[in-house]
């Protein structure tokens, strides 16, 4: 098999297609996301403190200034985009699939006090 022909395959390989379109998508979404924190979410935060972000905290040390708003208004960000992903997206895929029957209820397996009990006893008949 030529090399040519064999790096056509890969790319055209159902997996890599896959991951492909899943990064592009994952990409988009996370601009959604972002944006619903920052146009939506944010200027909701804002109300109660009068700015949409915390980028006015400064400490002052020595001459030295430490932004601990910039940090922040990038975690509150964080949280909210974490919160964002989700409430719209994983929440309703869970929701899905369960309701399309992608996703089997898991039966439990035998505890760790049941398991030893089997070998002790398997042990013990092999004696």
């Amino acid at each position: 098999m030529s090399m040519r022909s064999e790096f056509q395959e890969f790319i055209a390989n159902g997996n890599m297609v896959d991951i492909a379109v899943g990064f592009v998508m994952g990409a988009i979404f996370r601009d959604l996301v972002t944006s619903l924190v920052d146009n939506v979410i944010m200027p909701i935060v804002a109300i109660p403190f009068g700015e949409p972000n915390f980028d006015a905290i400064i400490w002052t040390v020595n001459d030295s200034q430490i932004t601990i708003g910039t940090f922040l208004t990038s975690l509150v960000s964080f949280f909210l985009v974490a919160l964002g992903l989700f409430f719209f997206f994983v929440k309703p895929m869970n929701m899905w699939r369960r309701r399309s029957g992608m996703v089997d209820d898991v039966e439990e397996g035998p505890t760790e006090v049941e398991l030893l009990t089997q070998i002790r006893d398997q042990l013990a008949a092999a004696s």
